[in-house]
């Protein structure tokens, strides 16, 4: 169990260096691509080390949050490199189980908001996001949307919207007291803005 806590703990570090590295470069260019690949495989290892851990402390709340984010890095890295449109079978997988994540936290939400616990919060916006998200790439996938500077806006959206995740994961494990649910959310509310204004920029 602490080997898994270390390997965790690194790789979120890494991850966010990647980040950091990927949104210095050129868009585009051999360190970004790298920088970026440096982010995918930092979050898998954040994927693979969270699901043993969430089973054995038997935690749903985190095993979701953890398929939640690593669809956003293997969506971002997808739309990345795939510049045909055409999804793969995993593609698909991926993207189902995105989004039926989004009812599964809505009904852990429930139980939550039944137990007075404010977690429901975070599971009711991340629930959302799942589904939103989660949506549209199914959308891009069966249209073939995926093509030029749509292409690039749905590879932007994820991979931010993965960076979000191991940055909400290094404030709550950090956070000073107070409401924990704030800061979960605080890192989406804030960024999410930066990412559609981006957006915009990209489709324009």
């Amino acid at each position: 169990m602490e080997v898994l806590l270390f390997l965790h703990i690194l790789s979120g570090f890494i991850a966010l260096a990647g980040a950091a590295l990927a949104l210095s470069g050129k868009k585009g260019g051999k360190f970004h691509i790298a920088s970026g690949r440096l982010y995918f495989w930092s979050m898998l290892v954040l994927f693979l080390t969270a699901i043993p851990m969430t089973v054995i402390n038997n935690n749903v709340f985190l095993f979701l949050i953890a398929i939640f984010s690593f669809y956003l890095a293997f969506a971002g890295l997808q739309f990345g490199r795939n510049k045909s449109g055409n999804p793969g079978p995993l593609d698909w997988v991926a993207v189902l189980l995105m989004i039926a994540s989004g009812p599964a936290m809505w009904a852990l939400a429930s139980l939550y908001f039944v137990n007075d616990d404010s977690q429901y919060i975070t599971l009711l916006l991340f629930g959302s996001l799942a589904i939103f998200l989660g949506y549209g790439d199914y959308k891009s996938h069966r249209d073939k949307l995926a093509v030029g500077k749509e292409r690039i806006a749905r590879h932007l959206t994820n991979m931010l919207g993965g960076t979000i995740a191991v940055i909400t994961a290094a404030l709550v494990v950090n956070a000073p007291p107070g409401p924990e649910w704030i800061w979960w959310i605080l890192p989406t509310l804030i960024i999410t803005p930066l990412i559609i204004r981006w957006n915009r920029k990209t489709l324009n």
